[in-house]
C-alpha cells in the first residue's frame, strides 16, 4: 500500500525521473542502500523502486510507528522500526535478516539520520553506521546503491520551512531524480565494507544530483 501511495503522491509534488546503471539489478533478497537528505526522500525512493517493479521492506525510525494510521500501515506491511541508540536496534537487524532470507528487498538508510543543514542544496552522503555492513556480512545479501536528489527541494530546514515547502511543492513541482547503481558484494572487515558501501551510494547520489544540475555534484 505504501508503495502505491508513494507512486500516486510523488508526481503531485515533483517531477520524478529514474535512471539505472547498465548492470543494475534488484534481485530478491537484496539490500537497497540510499542516501537520506529529507523527510520526503523515502517516498521518492519507494516511488522510483515501484516504477522498476519492486516494493521493499523499509527500515525506519521507530517514531513513525506512533503516527496515527501511518504506524498501523507500517506494522501491517512488515516494515521494520529501528530504535536508535538502544539495544533494541539489534532486534531490528534480526528482523531485517529474516526479511532478506525470505527474499524481500530491504531499503536501509545507513547514515542513520538526516543532515542538520537548513538550506535546500544537495551534499554528499554523511558517515555510514556499521549496521549495513554487518547485515550484508551476516546474510551475504548484495547491496544495491541508490542515490536520490531533489528531495530537499520538497522539504528541508526547520519545521515551518518544511511545512511551507510541502504545501507549495504541488505548485513548484521541483525536479526529483533517483539513480540505481549496479549491485555489489561487500568484502573485507566491517570498516572496509562500510566505506565501500558509502562510496557506491555517493557515486549513485552524484549521478542523480548531476542530472538535476546540482553544484555539489558538478563541482567534483
Amino acid at each position: 500500500m505504501l508503495s502505491r501511495i508513494a507512486d500516486l503522491l510523488v508526481p503531485a509534488v515533483g517531477r520524478l525521473s529514474v535512471t539505472t546503471d547498465p548492470g543494475a539489478h534488484l534481485a530478491p533478497g537484496s539490500i537497497v542502500a540510499a542516501n537520506h537528505t529529507s523527510f520526503a526522500d523515502p517516498a521518492i525512493v519507494v516511488a522510483a523502486l515501484r516504477r522498476l517493479g519492486v516494493e521493499p521492506v523499509i527500515m525506519a525510525a521507530a517514531g513513525l510507528w506512533r503516527v496515527p494510521l501511518l504506524g498501523r500501515a507500517l506494522a501491517r506491511e512488515g516494515h521494520i522500526p529501528v530504535v536508535r541508540r538502544d539495544r533494541r536496534a539489534a532486534d531490528a537487524l534480526d528482523v531485517a535478516a529474516d526479511a532478506l532470507n525470505q527474499g524481500r528487498l530491504l531499503l536501509i538508510y545507513a547514515e542513520g539520520g538526516l543532515p542538520r543543514r537548513r538550506d535546500a542544496a544537495e551534499a554528499a552522503p554523511g558517515s555510514f553506521r556499521s549496521g549495513l555492513a554487518g547485515l550484508a556480512e551476516r546474510t551475504g545479501a548484495p547491496v544495491v546503491p541508490v542515490g536520490q536528489a531533489g528531495a530537499r527541494r520538497v522539504t528541508s530546514g526547520n519545521t515551518v520551512k518544511q511545512l511551507a515547502g510541502l504545501a507549495t511543492a504541488p505548485l513548484r513541482r521541483p525536479e526529483l531524480h533517483v539513480h540505481v547503481g549496479a549491485p555489489l558484494v561487500l568484502t573485507g572487515d566491517r570498516a572496509a565494507r562500510t566505506a565501500r558501501a558509502r562510496t557506491a551510494v555517493t557515486t549513485a547520489w552524484r549521478t542523480a544530483a548531476a542530472h538535476l544540475g546540482e553544484p555539489a555534484a558538478l563541482a567534483v
